[in-house]
């Protein structure tokens, strides 16, 4: 039995007592089985609120599966390697840090040739210059 089944019970009751609305205590009785019968409807529509928010949420979280499914379909629980695009493990990572926002910026071999990167997070255009590293190798390899 639902609570507002309950109250309207409670209501039926006092009406079948035939109770004195102009006395005190039918008068306390009543106010009493009004508030009873606003907790309940407002309940009753917390539940449903409630309801609809759980249908709300499984909606969103299947549609989050259909999305990781995307994301990681070329993934492997049970190797935690990519089966397909795998990342070539012998090309070397680069990184630096931006003077603008001093944020870490990594890249591969051939930004490095270009000489050149763009500060994904502020814009922000960086140069390198590699000859003194080219120096460098041309010193240690003539020793």
């Amino acid at each position: 039995m639902e609570i507002t089944e309950k109250v309207a019970y409670l209501k039926g009751l006092a009406e079948g007592m035939e109770l004195d609305t102009d006395k005190k205590e039918g008068k306390l009785l009543s106010a009493i089985i009004d508030v009873l019968e606003d907790i309940a409807l407002e309940l009753q529509d917390i539940e449903d609120e409630q309801a609809e928010l759980a249908e709300g949420l499984d909606a969103v979280s299947d549609d989050l599966e259909d999305v990781e499914d995307v994301v990681f379909e070329d993934y492997d629980e049970d190797d935690d390697e990519y089966e397909e695009d795998e990342l070539d493990e012998d090309e070397d990572c680069y990184a630096t840090t931006c003077p603008t926002c001093e944020e870490t910026i990594y890249f591969d071999e051939s930004v490095l040739e270009d000489g050149e990167v763009i500060c994904p997070n502020c814009g922000e255009k960086l140069e390198f210059d590699l000859s003194s590293l080219e120096e460098e190798a041309d010193e240690d390899g003539e020793e």
